[in-house]
């Protein structure tokens, strides 16, 4: 009997019309949902209405995307159909036309002149300055202290990034340009809801409190360029990179390194960098790229640490487990960048904590051609959002999804395809990835590592720890914590797969 023939499978019909999603209000659509709780109404439309979902925003219409497949050529494979979405104008009001907030040929031109300074070589070369300033945090804390343990990460990524990216100590006012930053992130959800309906063309309004902030911000910013620009010219230890110099790889190149052991840091990269016709940033630009990095370079890093000393506060387990590592690998002595490798655990614990938690917690962009996600055609003008808030919670990729278990990342599961490679993105991908991800990387292990070969932390009882979803994702009324000092034993066991790891 002949065989019958079997036709070829036709690819599923593109779809015109609007994927399924929550209804809204008339002329308001979701915002009141959007306002009352927008984690958990962005969670509802994934599960509710699958991979690609879609509401309006007043008159603004959002696909919610959560597929890995789609997301990857959202940041990678189309990424040339999109650019920011709306809301980023909320942060060029905060941030000004930063590497973060700006586009097309002017993005390209600052990425190019600031990626040297983010160089392997020239990270590795900085942890000294990361854990010099770790021990000298924690050499304040008494056993059985308690305080905010956000505020504390706060603080001490922001003395690092200042003297990692500035070349300046801001020990001494470190707490006012906290407290500043701190307004900003408090008041940016709202801000950033405003930019969203506003046209483009007309002005954001800002509250005077918003305003001030900022303004403190512009002053000890502005402070430290005027120091710079008055002094004449950059110290020796600061090196020149200039955009005509470019590498095959497009990145700028560096003529020279300091004396004193440690890269050029970025103020004096900006101040110098210098395009293809000799043309060099005004204090504005100056001042819009330095924010940018003044606040991406330690907020987020300090929430990681954060979420991640909240999680060990509730797993002892876990902790013990950690600790045991420490004390294997570096048996008391400071961590260091060749240590890392080996820190397995530690690492482990961090990309846990990252994906129920991540400090990053969104993407937006606005589509400028034609986009196909899923079965459905994505007009130009609509706005995409991508969430690792949704998409690393999803339990098709991580059964029971809010339990923390470190041991998912035991054998790197995306490395070996067992997970899509956008099922976990918490720095992004593509062409505009963290440029500072090596080092916000770098910075949590060796600041963890420091810290836990110290001290345990334990969650005060009975508080509330709501989550405030702003730029990051960040604890609204901080997080308590109590430090135990502990004492480093000799583990007798040889692997944190151990089941009964030795008491801290």
């Amino acid at each position: 009997m002949p065989a019958t023939a079997v036709a070829p499978k036709q690819p599923a019909e593109l779809l015109t019309g609007f994927p399924p999603g929550p209804k809204g209000r008339f002329l308001i659509g979701c915002l009141l949902e959007c306002r009352r709780d927008l984690l958990g109404f962005l969670t509802g439309c994934a599960r509710d209405y699958g991979d690609v979902a879609f509401f309006r925003f007043m008159h603004i219409p959002v696909f919610v995307l959560s597929n890995p497949d789609d997301i990857e050529r959202v940041l990678i494979t189309e990424s040339a159909k999109f650019v920011k979405s709306r809301d980023y104008r909320a942060l060029a009001g905060i941030l000004g036309d930063g590497l973060l907030t700006s586009e097309g040929e002017a993005w390209r031109r600052e990425r190019r002149l600031m990626q040297p300074a983010f160089h392997r070589e020239n990270i590795l070369r900085y942890a000294r300055v990361m854990v010099n300033h770790s021990e000298r945090a924690i050499s304040q804390w008494r056993d059985g202290e308690t305080f905010d343990v956000h505020e504390q990460m706060m603080r001490l990524t922001l003395e690092i990034v200042a003297e990692c990216l500035f070349g300046a100590d801001i020990r001494s006012h470190s707490g006012s340009v906290g407290e500043a930053l701190h307004v900003v992130m408090e008041g940016f959800a709202d801000y950033a809801r405003l930019a969203m309906v506003v046209p483009r063309w007309l002005a954001l309004p800002r509250t005077s409190k918003m305003g001030q902030a900022v303004r403190r911000l512009d002053a000890a910013l502005y402070g430290i360029i005027r120091e710079r620009r008055a002094a004449g010219k950059i110290a020796s230890s600061e090196a020149t990179y200039v955009a005509s110099g470019a590498g095959p790889n497009g990145v700028g190149r560096q003529r020279s390194g300091g004396s004193d052991g440690l890269p050029p840091d970025l103020l004096g990269l900006l101040l110098q960098a210098a395009d293809e016709s000799g043309g060099t940033m005004d204090d504005r630009q100056v001042r819009d790229e330095a924010m940018t990095l003044f606040l991406a370079g330690h907020e987020t890093t300090a929430l990681a640490l954060s979420w991640t000393w909240y999680f060990l506060g509730q797993h002892p387990d876990v902790a013990a487990k950690l600790a045991c590592e420490l004390d294997e690998v570096l048996a008391g002595r400071t961590p260091t960048p060749e240590d890392l490798p080996r820190l397995r655990y530690t690492d482990m614990v961090l990309k846990e904590s990252m994906r129920i938690y991540p400090p990053a917690w969104a993407i937006g962009r606005e589509a400028r051609e034609p986009f196909q996600a899923g079965r459905f055609l994505v007009r130009p003008g609509t706005n995409i959002f991508i969430s690792q808030w949704i998409t690393h919670r999803d339990p098709r990729f991580f059964p029971d999804p809010e339990r923390f278990d470190p041991e998912r990342w035991r054998d790197d599961p995306i490395r070996r395809g067992v997970l899509p490679r956008f099922a976990y993105f918490p720095f992004g991908g593509g062409p505009r990835v963290c440029i500072g991800a090596g080092f916000a990387q770098m910075e949590a292990g060796l600041i963890l590592a420091t810290i836990a070969q110290r001290f345990l932390l334990e969650l005060v009882p009975g508080q509330s720890i709501p989550l405030l979803p702003s730029v990051t994702l960040r604890p609204r009324h901080g997080i308590r914590m109590r430090a135990r000092e502990r004492t480093r034993r000799k583990s007798t066991v040889d692997s944190p797969r151990a089941t009964s790891p030795a008491a801290p």
